[in-house]
């Protein structure tokens, strides 16, 4: 039983009881008024008889109705006394209830707030299912359409600079190991592997045109400066600006979608060039021959298995800790800032393959 409610039945019996009380008041004034009557009655008769006996007898009469009188009286005073304390205990019952009444209407309240707010939070769990349902149902719509829209075929370009004034890198022997890494992959057929040489400036836009690559790959030197090494028409060194190199990718073909720079100190220019393409990968400082060649032909594999560009990224930084060379944090990762590494295919995986 709420406390409100004993309360309630605390006032009912009282007022049951004050009603009692003031009945019982209400009898004793009768009587009283009775006895009032009766001392009337008896003065008259006094004031009209000389009748010795009859004045005894109205005296008797007269002082029995006082002494009734008088304890009428006391009687009354108790009862008012009684009355005026009955009626107290109700006014103080009366505001114990109204307190106690807003304390559980209050507590009503939070917890029928407390309950919406349950209610709320399990709808908006729902929505939150619902369109994460929809959002997933979208985004596998979306993997499919890209998918399809892959190639059957990618072109990779592997361009190579050597100056003969710099140090002697083994490109060739970079070269080699892609190319084999890519023919032991499970969709060896999926990749054509083309390389140019003893690249020029004057090279880079033929070579893009006869290949028309999915991706492009730069192997050779490159400076703490940005620029990327290629070779004069002598054999010597001849430094081009990342501003060159971002601005010439950008306008000669919409098919490139991933630019490997193999160069020192080339994450500025793949950090630039993910404006204009899906994905770069570039160097945070310089690398070394059995790095470079590790790094690349072990990613051109993970491509090659039709695995994302994020995994095959991830792979090949582990096969540098597997080989045991230091250099795990050398290749950078840059992607376009609507896309992520993990949704971005080069070649298509095994399950989309005949799609």
């Amino acid at each position: 039983m709420a406390l409100s409610d004993t309360y309630k039945n605390n006032i009912k019996r009282k007022k049951s009881e004050l009603i009692k009380l003031k009945e019982d008041r209400a009898k004793e004034s009768a009587k009283k008024s009775a006895q009032q009557q009766k001392k009337l009655s008896a003065n008259k008769s006094l004031s009209s008889t000389k009748s010795q006996s009859t004045i005894k007898s109205k005296l008797d009469i007269i002082s029995k109705a006082e002494a009734e009188i008088s304890k009428a009286d006391t009687k009354i005073a108790d009862f008012d006394k009684k009355i005026a304390k009955k009626e107290k205990e109700i006014v103080d019952e009366e505001k114990k209830l109204h307190t106690e009444e807003e304390r559980e209407d209050k507590k009503a309240q939070n917890e029928e707030k407390k309950r919406l707010d349950s209610n709320n939070r399990e709808i908006q769990k729902i929505t939150n299912t619902l369109a994460n349902h929809s959002k997933a149902q979208s985004d596998l719509k979306k993997a499919i359409i890209n998918m399809q829209n892959l190639p059957e075929k990618i072109n990779v370009l592997f361009m190579a600079s050597n100056p003969i004034d710099q140090n002697q890198l083994r490109l060739d022997e970079e070269a080699r190991a892609i190319h084999e890494m890519i023919t032991k992959s499970k969709h060896r057929d999926s990749v054509n592997f083309a390389t140019r040489w003893a690249v020029r400036s004057s090279d880079i836009l033929q070579a893009i045109n006869e290949v028309n690559p999915d991706v492009i790959h730069f192997s050779g030197h490159g400076t703490n400066t940005d620029e990327l090494v290629l070779q004069n028409t002598d054999g010597s060194a001849k430094c081009i600006t990342k501003e060159v190199i971002v601005q010439t990718i950008a306008t000669v073909s919409d098919r490139v979608r991933l630019v490997f720079f193999n160069t020192c100190f080339s994450q500025g220019q793949a950090e630039a060039i993910v404006e204009y393409i899906e994905a770069a990968v570039g160097m945070a400082t310089s690398i070394g021959d059995d790095a470079a060649r590790v790094f690349a032909s072990y990613f051109y594999s993970a491509v090659g298995f039709g695995l994302s560009l994020e995994k095959s990224f991830l792979q090949a930084k582990a096969a540098l800790l597997l080989e045991g060379i230091p250099e795990e944090d050398t290749p950078v990762l840059y992607v376009k800032d609507t896309l992520q590494a993990k949704d971005i295919y080069i070649v298509r995986p095994d399950e989309y393959q005949h799609i």
